[in-house]
């Protein structure tokens, strides 16, 4: 048995998967058991079993890496948002259901291939940037470079998931920062997308009109190539908005706004500025013009979102709950949400009328520049500082975070560098709305400058060592190299077993080939004439089908051949043009049938 390092980024493991140096089951299986390694981390509220994770790696067996754009790709999915099977809490063991449908954004990745290795820990009630705010038996997500230190919020076990290397991306949600403020503390890329970009159907809300779910990834390329998947069209989610057309990309030579300097906030971390002004003179090298704005309005529209009526939807989504059985929520989260029922209709206005406002304002820096940067947090605090202040210094994190969503702008958080302690912090690229691959693609140019501190750990935990025996592929037979018959030995000799005795769709049709002994078949796809036929499936090691595909004379070859049930799977066909001189003898028994009347 020997082993190799696989890395989980999306294109190492497809290199992986398509060489058959692994297999989707090998590495879930691999990862469950990593897992129990960080358990004091508490990044997890339910990590699936093999058991659970069975029916999706049964799936993938029979289908083709190269048509499924995330095939095998393992990655977490926030506890507020539906995974079918697998129960959703929102880190409120009272709230817990059984959710029966996968939410939509998780359906389209799975769809893709994905594997959802379980439910990630967070904020209860996404109500919090600390990943501090999680009851027994979950407890406090730890920080992936430091236990002592916070990880971040709400989506805290969704970030450190990916930081440690036990999935490949994750899913948040952010509303005020969610999806940004984790990835800061983690050296991840954290994209918002636009709101509405993505579905929240089987999301529970927060804010539902400012929800939006949100991707951690170790790289703004891996992000882009989840986004391309996740944003699936969903006819019945009220809250989506298609993506127009015609976006232009950042000129080559762009201005990008800065606040003035006696706006920016890094609450007496010397180092956070020196990271943020670092970041600034990287977007310099890259082509930008750097341009101070005032960036009051922004901060205005911050403050609205917990000052102002919107924590009513907060007490709405949680709602009978909240005011049925308070107890179920802790003490700091129900103290937040209550505000909610205090506000009126005309307070609801007054801070619409006020946010219009605010927003009409922010948007004329547009007209000065193509894209602005921030820090994503003032600085970042250790688990202590966050329970001797926490509601304090939470609203500190959201300095830069939390009014995003209410002026409709896309967002992305990229990794900056590590302060002296070892710990990484981020800036924030942020453009109107729907300038996500705008911002992802100059994320791309600017993540790899970060500036690193010696000896901190820039990519922990990311390469795994993994049993890679190896794997299988199933292969389709319909002629001389089914069971008992002449060339069967082809398989036997390589070590393959057979798997199951099946038939074609109802759509193929059988040829006797031309040419000299032994005799072989033909089978050809044909939607009008054509008829189920049998066939057989064996499980070839993967160091073996190259050989034994090279040794396949033309016109066959390998293909997708399509079964009673539905399945695709890889499989002897023939080439049309090899039928000239062929002998039609198609029949329900097929070439054994065929054989025997011989």
């Amino acid at each position: 048995m020997k082993t190799t390092t696989i890395n989980l980024d999306i294109s190492s493991l497809r290199s992986a998967y398509l060489s058959g140096e692994l297999t989707p089951g090998m590495l879930v299986s691999h990862l469950l058991e990593r897992a129990t390694e960080f358990a004091d981390h508490n990044i997890w509220i339910h990590l699936a079993s093999e058991q659970e994770l069975e029916p999706y790696l049964e799936r993938l067996q029979q289908s083709d890496p190269v048509e499924l754009p995330l095939y095998g790709i393992p990655f977490a999915v926030k506890d507020n948002i539906d995974v079918a099977g697998m129960p959703t809490t929102a880190a409120c063991e009272a709230y817990r259901y059984q959710p029966q449908q996968h939410a939509a954004v998780v359906a389209a990745l799975i769809g893709a291939g994905a594997i959802p290795l379980g439910k990630a820990n967070l904020d209860q009630f996404a109500t919090g940037l600390v990943g501090t705010r999680s009851p027994e038996p979950w407890g406090a997500c730890r920080n992936s470079f430091d236990p002592d230190y916070i990880s971040g919020g709400s989506s805290a076990g969704s970030a450190v998931a990916v930081a440690l290397g036990l999935v490949s991306f994750s899913l948040g949600t952010d509303t005020a920062g969610s999806g940004r403020v984790p990835a800061a503390f983690n050296n991840l890329v954290g994209l918002k997308p636009t709101l509405g970009r993505l579905s929240v159907q089987g999301v529970v809300p927060a804010c539902q009109s400012l929800d939006c779910v949100s991707i951690f990834a170790r790289s703004a390329d891996q992000a882009s190539a989840v986004l391309s998947v996740a944003e699936a069209s969903n006819g019945s989610d009220p809250w989506q908005r298609p993506a127009p057309v015609g976006r232009k990309p950042l000129p080559e030579h762009f201005r990008f706004g800065v606040p003035k300097s006696d706006q920016l906030q890094f609450d007496g971390n010397d180092g956070a500025k020196a990271l943020f002004e670092s970041s600034v003179r990287q977007l310099e090298s890259l082509g930008g013009t750097a341009v101070e704005v005032d960036f009051s309005p922004f901060m205005e529209a911050a403050r609205l979102l917990y000052e102002g009526p919107w924590v009513a939807e907060r007490y709405l989504a949680t709602s009978p709950l909240i005011r049925d059985n308070p107890e179920a929520l802790l003490e700091v989260t129900r103290s937040i949400i209550s505000q909610g029922i205090n506000g009126s209709a005309t307070d609801a206005f007054a801070a619409q009328y006020r946010l219009k406002t605010l927003k009409h304002t922010a948007d004329q820096v547009w007209q000065q520049v193509d894209v602005m940067v921030t820090p994503t947090t003032p600085t970042i605090y250790s688990q202590a500082d966050i329970a001797a202040e926490p509601v304090a210094r939470n609203s500190m994190l959201g300095t830069y975070t939390n009014f995003m969503n209410l002026l409709d702008y896309s967002a992305v958080a990229v990794p900056s560098g590590f302060l002296d302690n070892g710990l990484p912090l981020g800036c924030t690229l942020f453009a109107p709305a729907f300038q996500d691959e705008a911002l992802l693609s100059l994320a791309a140019r600017l993540h790899p400058l970060a500036t690193h501190t010696v000896g901190a750990l820039e990519d922990p935990l990311t390469s795994l060592a993994v049993d890679a025996s190896p794997g299988t592929i199933d292969v389709l037979v319909c002629g001389a190299h089914l069971e008992g018959l002449p060339l069967n030995h082809q398989l036997t000799s390589r070590n393959a077993t057979l798997v199951e005795a099946t038939e074609t769709a109802a759509v193929y049709r059988m040829y006797l080939l031309a040419g000299r002994p032994p005799m072989r078949p033909g089978m050809i796809r044909d939607t009008n004439q054509g008829i189920a036929l049998p066939v057989e499936i064996w499980r070839v090691p993967a160091d073996q089908f190259g050989s034994f595909v090279a040794g396949i004379p033309a016109p066959l070859g390998i293909g997708k051949v399509e079964l009673a049930d539905g399945r695709w799977v890889s499989g002897f066909i023939c080439e049309p043009i090899g039928l000239e001189g062929a002998r039609d003898i198609t029949s329900p028994e097929g070439w054994r049938g065929f054989v025997a009347s011989q």
